[in-house]
């Protein structure tokens, strides 16, 4: 079953131990917008699907991250997101690879429940039942003579 959120409220993501993200709920919405943002459009048609994801991650993170714990500068300090800030944090690949699993993979994986199950009938005998007999056996008849 489908359960939907209806409160749209931004939630907390745990990407590695002592770095968490609060990120906005994943829309149709972001996705669109996503794939509009300059930076994802702007990638050369000859880049790699990498290369591509790298792209979108970070445009769709720019959108999503709200605020983040365990997250500082070079001296330890903390700091705020900033679209900077958000692309240097996922250059680190765990949490690149964390984000997308957590975050991105989501709509994916509701794809693909949605693939898993049965497909409908349709087409004019949808919701016909069989009415076809099986064929009786009929019995061998004694040579006559």
């Amino acid at each position: 079953m489908l359960t939907l959120d209806l409160t749209n409220a931004p939630c907390w993501h745990d990407l590695v131990p002592g770095v968490r993200v609060q990120l906005r709920p994943l829309t149709t919405a972001l996705m669109v917008a996503t794939r509009s943002d300059t930076a994802v459009e702007e990638v050369p048609e000859e880049a790699s699907d990498e290369e591509r994801a790298v792209a979108f991650a970070k445009a769709l993170a720019r959108r999503v991250i709200l605020a983040w714990d365990g997250i500082g500068d070079a001296d330890g300090n903390p700091i705020d997101p900033s679209p900077e800030a958000i692309d240097a944090l996922l250059d680190v690949w765990p949490i690149f690879e964390a984000f997308q699993l957590t975050y991105v993979s989501k709509g994916l994986l509701l794809e693909q429940e949605k693939n898993a199950l049965a497909p409908l009938p349709s087409g004019p005998s949808a919701g016909a039942s069989n009415t076809v007999k099986p064929a009786k056996k009929s019995a061998k008849t004694a040579p006559r003579g």
